[in-house]
């Protein structure tokens, strides 16, 4: 028996190998500068026009209304067939449109949208709090995940678990790995769990900051002002956001007892659970991936921070979704550029970064499945660290 202050030989091998191997899979990290890369792309690709991200927004809005007046046909024109075939027509368009105006709200949390701050922050507040969304609440936690992106211990959303805190055996002790729940990796339970994910993720990460850093001390949260992810001069914005959201749930509680609340369900919160899918999908697909590294300390940095993070196509809606599935590299490097210059800044960003450029064309749910089932924890030793299953 050893020593009571005395690591077992094993665990003392077994994290010495980890922590000798920094550099895990042989990964070289990139040393590009920012200004090396701001160069290669044209400078007409930083720039915001105000008209034309409004005609974006119009053109969401008024598909939008569009299909929620041809909705009010369904139930009144069709037989009762057709409508089981309208109404999820009806749900997937209304919501792949919302996600793309959630997508140029959130834009304008990175000054992206207009030169003028008041006229970003006015768009985005009635924008996403119309989505029920905290517009500065959620602009301030995903600034410091920008700022941070793939910092283990400092980024802000889909924060890696490491081996301890899911309380795993070390290799040595559990060569094949067989000392799990006999329910954990069943495709069953991996499916529910990723139903669960898609259903909830988004209002959990509100209310319960699930997936993000952890802070040991209080709750955190996206409505209490005093929450650990704010500082003390974001308290006034909080709880702007909190009126916000409080406006567009009494709007609802309103239309809820004029029209009932079946209506509602039908019009706004079913398409609203699909924004809701589709938004916590391509964040997810965006930053957990088996091939993107995550660092330490002593090895991030924002450039490759920013590089942790992989390309998509998502089909015909890529382009309703603004192509932020096949633009998000750029997106990162470069977050007050708009998304109608993104797709040009990509190509130019593609052809230096090189092989840290990572494009991936799986189709998307079956990426979506891959990383859920592959991507699992992080070694708690190690500075350049990649998932594991």
């Amino acid at each position: 028996m050893p020593p009571p202050d005395t690591e077992p030989q094993s665990q003392l091998t077994h994290r010495q190998s980890i922590t000798t191997k920094i550099f895990e899979r042989d990964y070289v990290p990139p040393n590009f500068t920012i200004k090396e890369l701001r160069q290669a792309i044209p400078p007409h690709c930083f720039e915001r026009d105000t008209l034309k991200s409004f005609s974006y927004v119009l053109k969401d809005l008024a598909v939008i209304g569009v299909l929620a007046y041809a909705a009010t046909y369904i139930d009144s024109h069709l037989p009762l067939a057709l409508r089981f075939i309208a109404w999820p027509t009806y749900w997937f368009f209304c919501g792949a449109f919302a996600t793309g105006v959630w997508v140029i709200a959130h834009e304008c949390g990175h000054q992206a949208f207009s030169p003028s701050k008041t006229i970003n922050n006015a768009v985005g507040f009635v924008l996403h709090s119309a989505l029920l969304v905290p517009y500065h609440s959620w602009r301030i936690s995903h600034s410091k995940h920008h700022k941070h992106t793939g910092h283990v211990t400092k980024d802000q959303v889909f924060v890696p678990k490491t081996r301890s805190k899911l309380g795993l055996p070390l290799p040595t002790d559990d060569p094949e790995q067989m000392n799990h729940s006999v329910f954990e990796d069943t495709p069953i339970i991996t499916l529910f769990n990723l139903i669960g994910q898609q259903l909830l993720g988004w209002p959990m990460y509100l209310i319960f900051n699930s997936s993000g850093q952890v802070y040991s001390d209080r709750w955190a949260n996206h409505f209490n002002p005093n929450s650990p992810i704010f500082d003390p001069k974001n308290y006034v914005n909080v709880i702007i956001s909190d009126i916000g959201m409080i406006i567009a749930l009494s709007a609802m509680v309103y239309l809820s007892y004029v029209y009932s609340f079946l209506s509602v369900a039908k019009y706004y919160l079913i398409p609203y659970l699909i924004v809701n899918h589709w938004l916590v999908l391509i964040t997810f697909l965006q930053h957990t991936d088996p091939k993107l590294p995550h660092y330490r300390e002593s090895q991030w940095d924002f450039i490759r921070g920013a590089t942790c993070t992989v390309d998509r196509h998502i089909g015909f809606l890529d382009s309703i979704f603004h192509k932020i599935t096949s633009t998000h590299v750029a997106h990162h490097m470069f977050s007050t550029m708009p998304h109608y210059h993104a797709e040009e800044a990509t190509h130019h960003l593609e052809k230096v970064l090189g092989p840290y450029y990572i494009f991936d064309d799986t189709p998307i749910f079956k990426a979506l499945w891959r990383s859920f089932s592959t991507c699992k924890y992080i070694e708690d030793e190690g500075d350049i660290l990649f998932y594991k299953n």
